[in-house]
């Protein structure tokens, strides 16, 4: 393993690296973020997006209204570069939806000329790696640039860069629905009858759900937030039925504390747990997915969910399945780079001891930076909610923070960058015995459990 002096900064470029820009692949909140400390910093980057707007995972759920007000939302970097230009702060304690974190944030910091300029949209990473190095070469390694190689419009490009930020999040890889971790059995068959965590059920996917049977699978704050979704469209449309899958014999993660900060968050718990009381929503617990298959009732297309319960098998009809399962950070873009992760929360090594969620809360994870976030691979860092691995813990605030300081240590500011400073709001969830918030009280829109209300 290739050891990494943490004590300072490199003092000089090296030649091979001269002059070639800093890759961020992402561009959500903590992607933007990575951008605004680098123009603060005066250092050449490139922000790469797979989708074809900014924040285009935040905008998949952008019906949704998140836990956290702005006041935790807006980074500090990004504030100072806005303030230039007569942007206005929302106000600092009212509840923004993903949209309007888009709007009202992201798009105008996106904007900025010094941003907008380095900006590439609809440009997927697919692999990241050293130029003329796999992971098992070493002389020269840390010299030498790194290779992202992205799939565009125009085709396949490779891109070198002399630093890699990832901060391209767990969204668009959740887990699976079955609980062993991978994709049930017959998943394919009904793979149009699956939904992502957060539908729009009121709105632009209303049809889809209104009248219906619906099954909701997970234990976490998305779940929790499509079933009061769910709950509302039955009052407008009688027919619609709700049942929640959950695998353990309760749904801790959604449990409440009066001491928890963030009140929108701090109620959710409990208007589940009112609905289930009532009967409007079928609460199966201990039920572990194992397979699926297609059927047919009254002449329209169900979802035979099939899951060990008890000492036997029992199967569920449904015609809609919402997998709110979680998240996990998509590791095979890196296979040839040369990581240290955790091996059950897939987080950097030195950052999993502060995020277990069988031991923090999202409010006492203790500030970090740089230095939990190294890697045997020379400056390459992966930050945001991708940095939590498959951690349900993650708070806007903290990739906020990792940014800055990743981005003094860039610039070689050795004191700045181990001076990690963070005030997160007081939290009774995602201890042991308590729920676990996915995504953010303000998500970057890769895991969205603890994001919403």
């Amino acid at each position: 393993m290739t050891l990494i002096d943490l004590t300072a900064p490199k003092t000089a470029t090296p030649s091979r690296l001269q002059g070639l820009p800093v890759a961020i692949v992402g561009a959500g909140p903590i992607g933007l973020a990575a951008a605004a400390n680098l123009t603060e910093r005066g250092i050449d980057f490139v922000l790469l997006e797979a989708g074809d707007r900014i924040g285009a995972s935040v905008t998949q759920w952008g019906h949704t209204r998140l836990f956290s007000p702005w006041k935790h939302l807006v980074d500090p970097a990004a504030k100072r570069l806005l303030a230039e230009t007569g942007w206005v702060e929302p106000p600092a304690d009212s509840l923004p939806t993903g949209s309007e974190l888009v709007e009202r944030f992201l798009a105008p910091l996106a904007a900025l000329p010094a941003i907008a300029a380095r900006t590439r949209l609809g440009v997927d990473v697919t692999d990241v790696t050293r130029e003329g190095m796999d992971r098992t070469r070493t002389a020269g390694r840390a010299q030498t640039p790194f290779l992202l190689r992205m799939r565009t419009a125009d085709g396949v490009e490779e891109l070198t860069a002399r630093a890699v930020i990832d901060a391209s999040g767990t969204y668009l890889t959740p887990n699976s629905l079955g609980s062993s971790g991978l994709d049930p059995l017959g998943l394919p068959e009904v793979a149009d009858l699956v939904s992502h965590a957060l539908p729009d059920v009121l709105g632009s996917e209303r049809a889809a759900f209104a009248g219906r049977h619906t099954v909701v699978v997970g234990a976490g704050h998305s779940a929790a937030n499509t079933l009061l979704k769910l709950a509302t469209l039955a009052e407008q449309e009688p027919d619609t039925r709700i049942t929640w899958v959950i695998r353990n014999a309760t749904a801790t993660r959604v449990s409440t504390s009066p001491d928890d900060e963030l009140e929108a968050r701090a109620s959710i718990g409990a208007r589940v747990d009112a609905l289930v009381d009532s009967g409007r929503i079928e609460l199966v617990d201990r039920f572990e997915i194992v397979r699926l298959a297609r059927g047919i009732d009254d002449e329209a297309s169900v979802a035979r969910i099939t899951g060990r319960r008890g000492d036997g098998l029992e199967t569920i009809s449904a015609d809609r399945i919402v997998n709110a399962t979680g998240f996990r950070p998509n590791l095979d873009m890196l296979r040839e780079i040369r990581l240290e992760l955790d091996d059950i929360v897939e987080a950097p090594r030195r950052l999993a001891p502060l995020i277990d969620p069988n031991v923090h809360s999202c409010g006492t994870v203790e500030p970090h930076g740089f230095a939990e976030l190294t890697q045997p691979e020379r400056d390459f860092f992966i930050v945001g909610m991708k940095s939590y691995g498959r951690a349900p813990t993650f708070l806007l605030a903290t990739g906020y923070e990792q940014v800055r300081s990743v981005s003094a240590w860039l610039a070689g500011d050795a004191a700045a960058a181990r001076n990690v400073e963070l005030v997160l709001p007081a939290t009774g969830v995602c201890s042991t015995g308590a729920p676990a918030t996915t995504g953010a009280a303000a998500t970057a829109g890769a895991s969205n459990g603890g994001c919403c209300s």
